[in-house]
């Protein structure tokens, strides 16, 4: 499974900044991705009432000048970046698993909620209160909640479900079904058919892979 590179001047910095974040209320749990997919509750989609708004997101919630967004480019960070004044982030080179791609410098980059905003709220985020969906869109309490991803791959996927979109990298596949099972599961969001019926076909071809996450 593809991991993060995450170098010893970026958890020196986490060290000082603490990801805060839906703290998670659980024990870690870690299942097959076969077992993880099957302990997701099916159920039917609604986007009635969807706002992006209703889901408050790149805060600074410890208050130490870097926003939610800067915090997942410092975690992620491959080389070093510059951190200037108010956080902004300058220079340093990311990967973006989705496509394989190495981005050079911050601008190119997009935050990705694994599971978007929109498919959220249709899988049980219009049931939360607007505290629960703002922890959500800020959840740096998982690694793999929010992703630094080419802005290219991330508008591409949009708010699309594993069964319209996967990542084009194909070394990415099974990693990216870990991350989406792993952070429903998180979040105890639904599936309905089509995604699961999708998602049990793609993790045939993952059989060793597993799925981590701590529930909130």
């Amino acid at each position: 499974m593809i991991k993060k590179t995450v170098r010893a001047f970026a958890a020196a910095a986490l060290a000082l900044l603490p990801l805060t974040t839906a703290t998670p209320a659980h024990a870690a749990e870690t299942l097959t991705l076969h077992d993880g997919i099957e302990a997701l509750p099916q159920a039917a989609e609604s986007r009635d009432g969807y706002e992006r708004t209703k889901f408050k997101h790149w805060i600074d919630e410890d208050k130490d000048g870097c926003n939610t967004r800067n915090e997942v480019l410092l975690a992620e960070a491959v080389t070093q970046p510059t951190i200037g004044t108010g956080c902004k982030i300058t220079s340093g080179t990311w990967h973006s698993y989705y496509d394989d791609t190495t981005v050079q410098g911050p601008s190119g980059l997009d935050i990705d909620h694994m599971v978007p905003l929109a498919e959220a709220w249709d899988s049980g985020a219009s049931q939360w209160t607007a505290a629960r969906r703002q922890a959500y869109a800020n959840d740096l309490g998982a690694e793999r909640s929010l992703v630094a991803v080419t802005a290219k791959s991330n508008r591409s996927k949009a708010d699309q479900d594993p069964a319209q979109w996967m990542p084009p990298a194909i070394n990415a596949q099974c990693t990216y079904l870990s991350d989406w099972v792993s952070t429903k599961l998180r979040w105890s969001l639904t599936i309905d058919r089509a995604e699961r019926d999708t998602l049990r076909q793609l993790a045939a071809d993952c059989e060793s892979t597993d799925v981590e996450f701590e529930r909130v």
